[in-house]
């Protein structure tokens, strides 16, 4: 039988968590004090974002990306998988040569001797050099993929741990990650024992994968939480998410709230499939929980420019924060509620301050056939007209009708001029009458 058919597996994994409360009530949310832990923000741009393009960076794109992650304010940078190839390791070799004295470097590596030698000869000279090491965790990989034992999962992991260690000493780290974490539900009692093999054998960091997502933000947090409970206190706990049912962002939030210090994320959300979580949405939605992110917000726009141009991966115009279309307003209603509100911190419909992310315009509204009289209001006395809610009530008339008929949809504020204009030349020659 398949081990994941068993339900002996999932009796085990209800198990884990019966000693957790799960169901909380408002008030006890609302008191809930936030993570005495800052979030630590390890990207994985360079290696699993650059590994998922159609068309890999070179070095010197590795570079500039390289540096304006340094400019952003991440902690640690993730630069590659040195053993994969000659420019991986070039790669890696040449960031890690120029990397700052409190920015983590990391290498991926398979738990391999070889792969993890060339990881550490290719980092070594970092000031703060990290090996990485995953291996499959999962009762589905370890029967199906990996098609060998628990036991010999558990050797693996300790003699390639250990020989990490012995490579960096005391002047680099290493970080184990268990693959497939998130489908470790049926054994994930196992999942721990791995992981506290892993600290046991030298481990400084260990990650807590959704190698790839398949259910609700909920149950992949309650595993989080379990083996956060599981491991001594002082353990520190990673999360990498994926996004292939778009629920990367909500489950690497709660994650951090359930005891996850190192956040591994990517700029723009690039990464295998549907992608990594993104590094700004995350960072965003904590700040506004009132955590304090040690990144350069203000640095966020430009960066995802950047990203999108050396990538050749286009944002998507509705795309949290960075999408072009994500600061307009249209609805006659949620206008309404944007000019009421402009000139307050929290907008009736706005979710973060542009600027805070050095957007170069905050909320902007547009005239469509679905616009109301607050629309024509704002847009004009915006470009320094002298209009009254009354007129604007006279004139959203003519415009709708124009934006109807036109089946253009949206109005250029020359064309709003235009019919103001002519408003107001009638209005003109009637006083005069």
């Amino acid at each position: 039988m398949d081990q994941t058919e068993n339900p002996e597996h999932t009796i085990a994994a209800k198990n884990v968590f019966t000693n957790q409360k799960e169901v909380q009530t408002f008030s006890e949310i609302l008191q809930n004090p936030l993570p005495k832990h800052a979030p630590f923000f390890m990207d994985v741009t360079l290696r699993d974002g650059n590994q998922a393009l159609r068309k890999p960076w070179n070095l010197d794109q590795k570079e500039t990306v390289f540096k304006q992650l340094l400019k952003l304010g991440v902690q640690g940078i993730e630069v590659g998988f040195a053993s994969s190839n000659d420019q991986e390791f070039e790669a890696c070799s040449r960031l890690a040569s120029i990397a700052p004295e409190n920015v983590v470097i990391s290498s991926l590596s398979r738990a391999v001797e070889k792969e993890i030698d060339i990881s550490w000869k290719a980092i070594r000279n970092a000031p703060k050099p990290r090996i990485h090491i995953v291996y499959p965790i999962s009762a589905f990989t370890i029967q199906n993929v990996l098609k060998t034992t628990p036991e010999n999962v558990l050797q693996k992991i300790s003699e390639s741990v250990a020989y990490a260690k012995s490579l960096v000493g005391d002047r680099g780290e290493v970080q184990f990650s268990g693959e497939h974490f998130g489908d470790a539900l049926e054994n994930l009692d196992f999942a721990v024992e791995a992981f506290r093999t892993a600290l046991n054998y030298g481990a400084d960091v260990v990650n807590l994968p959704n190698t790839v997502e398949r259910y609700r933000p909920w149950l992949f947090v309650s595993m989080v939480r379990a083996v956060t409970n599981a491991l001594p206190k002082d353990t520190k706990i990673s999360i990498h998410t994926h996004n292939d049912l778009g629920m990367a962002t909500a489950t690497t939030v709660e994650s951090y709230f359930s005891g996850a210090i190192q956040l591994e994320t990517a700029l723009n959300g690039l990464g295998e499939r549907a992608g990594n979580t993104n590094t700004f949405e995350v960072a965003v939605a904590l700040h506004n929980c009132g955590v304090e992110v040690p990144l350069d917000l203000s640095a966020i726009y430009e960066t995802s420019r950047l990203v999108s141009y050396l990538s050749e991966v286009p944002i998507y115009e509705k795309a949290p924060l960075i999408g072009e279309d994500v600061i307009s307003h249209r609805s006659g209603i949620h206008q309404d509620g944007v000019a009421k509100t402009r000139h307050l911190r929290k907008g009736a419909y706005r979710a973060f301050d542009a600027a805070l992310i050095g957007r170069p315009e905050g909320d902007r509204i547009e005239f469509t056939s679905q616009s109301g009289k607050s629309a024509v209001f704002c847009i004009l006395r915006d470009a320094g007209e002298e209009i009254s809610l009354e007129q604007a009530g006279r004139l959203q008339p003519v415009l709708k009708k124009i934006s109807e008929e036109s089946g253009k949809g949206g109005l250029s504020l020359n064309e709003i001029m235009t019919e103001w204009n002519k408003l107001k030349a009638i209005a003109h020659e009637s006083v005069s009458e």
